[in-house]
């Protein structure tokens, strides 16, 4: 399992102990990011052809950078500005150009012989929060509330943030049992809701009492549903991702990377029925090509 640079400065870590080197600094641009994922090549030598090349995408990405509107998801109160969203008939024309018929990924998710499933989920989980962290923060300067103020897919799916508080029962004398309250859901800009998510991931990650870091040590009997929840959250990332921001993505030559990232997010999910088919929302179709191929 790799873990990469987090965007943040959270430190990672893995369900055995290993805890990443805890950075001091947010990533400042998404060729920091690709450049953390070893996407970027290694040789500085190029053609005058691909100098030009590599000088247009650069300018591309400075006006994107100038005009966040551009990759705006509009407010109903905000209707005249003009949004880009990626179609589904663009991100699937994307994906079965990137993506190939390897069985490489499959066997990939399976479980192993006489490997504990939440052992091997717990591994997962993990890795899947360090590519969804390296793949937002790619792009994370081009989401702000300026240009993403809802947490959307497209206007059918926007992902309301519900925090919870733990709260004191009343006390009956012998003891005070400690429930949860939730708050109203509340609608929050989309790099705000990231935040809350990888947040709330990351907190479980540091509870030894549910990612337990020693050999050997159980689980906790309601660890499976809830890598169902974390799986079905997490997911809301990748939407977001494709739908409002997959011309970054394009423009960074990162597309091959964040399709095979999902294809092997839903082929884990599908080998253990971690998430709903409801749950894949716009992504259905794609969600379909990837597991067909």
């Amino acid at each position: 399992m790799t873990l990469f640079q987090n965007f943040n400065t959270h430190s990672l870590r893995s369900t055995r102990g290993f805890k990443l080197k805890q950075t001091s600094s947010p990533i400042s641009s998404p060729q920091t990011a690709a450049s953390n994922l070893g996407w970027l090549p290694q040789s500085s030598s190029h053609s005058p052809q691909q100098q030009q090349q590599q000088q247009h995408q650069q300018q591309q990405q400075s006006q994107l950078s100038e005009n966040p509107y551009q990759t705006l998801n509009k407010t109903p109160a905000q209707s005249s500005i003009a949004q880009s969203v990626s179609t589904h008939k663009d991100i699937r024309n994307y994906a079965e150009q990137t993506l190939g018929s390897d069985n490489a990924l499959i066997q990939a998710v399976k479980l192993p012989k006489d490997e504990d499933l939440n052992e091997w989920l717990a591994i997962h989980v993990v890795d899947f929060y360090n590519q969804i962290n390296m793949l937002y923060g790619a792009i994370t300067e081009f989401c702000s509330p300026l240009t993403c103020p809802r947490m959307i897919a497209t206007e059918e799916y926007e992902y309301l943030w519900q925090d919870s508080n733990p709260t004191p029962s009343r006390n009956d004398g012998s003891s005070s049992i400690m429930v949860i309250s939730p708050k109203r859901p509340v609608s929050l800009p989309a790099c705000e809701y990231i935040e809350n998510l990888m947040n709330w991931v990351q907190n479980f990650f540091d509870n030894d009492n549910i990612f337990p870091s020693k050999i050997g040590a159980p689980f906790p009997h309601q660890f499976p549903t809830l890598v169902k929840t974390i799986f079905k959250r997490l997911f809301r990332i990748y939407a977001h991702i494709y739908c409002h921001h997959f011309h970054e993505i394009s423009e960074l030559g990162l597309q091959s990377h964040l399709n095979t990232s999902l294809k092997h997010y839903v082929l884990l999910a599908n080998e253990f029925d971690l998430i709903g088919r409801k749950d894949y929302g716009p992504l259905e179709d794609l969600v379909d090509t990837m597991l067909n191929r």
